[in-house]
């Protein structure tokens, strides 16, 4: 079996990078440790396109689920996946299920999956309000808290 990643100083990719880039032989990516930024992965290019394509299609196996109307199957299988989404009201799981959809389409047509991640972090910071009544009831405590909806502007003329 392969192992995911390996962890490796970026300074062995310096002093041996034919000896360091055959080791993505055995592993999917190199982690490449430095001291003062941040970690780097190399990996081949033919494994980001597998990875690439994995997301492309379970973004579309969302989006096929949703227009079908399986939304039910998708509020089932959700807690499995992000298990601190049983916080959220059933209403805000189908607008994260929606908005999840769509920004993986989004993410995956320009090959950058950080919006599904920063989208993933804002709903799990929102399922940390809902699971902590004090904190809950600061955030929407009036006239500070939470004023409602908003309502939809007037198309311009």
């Amino acid at each position: 079996m392969t192992v995911a990643y390996e962890d490796v100083p970026f300074s062995e990719l310096l002093h041996h990078p034919a000896a360091t880039t055959r080791r993505l032989d055995t592993v999917r990516a190199l982690r490449l440790r430095r001291r003062d930024a941040g970690d780097l992965a190399l990996m081949r290019i033919d494994q980001m396109e597998q990875d690439a394509s994995v997301v492309d299609f379970t973004s579309r196996l969302l989006a096929g689920l949703l227009r079908t109307g399986n939304i039910d199957a998708l509020r089932q299988a959700v807690p499995e996946a992000l298990p601190w989404c049983t916080f959220l009201p059933a209403e805000d799981v189908d607008a994260l299920l929606v908005e999840l959809v769509d920004t993986a389409r989004g993410a995956v047509a320009l090959d950058n999956l950080a919006p599904i991640a920063l989208l993933l972090t804002q709903w799990q910071h929102s399922a940390e309000i809902y699971a902590d009544p004090a904190l809950l009831a600061l955030v929407t405590r009036e006239p500070d808290g939470d004023l409602g909806s908003v309502p939809t502007p007037e198309a311009a003329e």
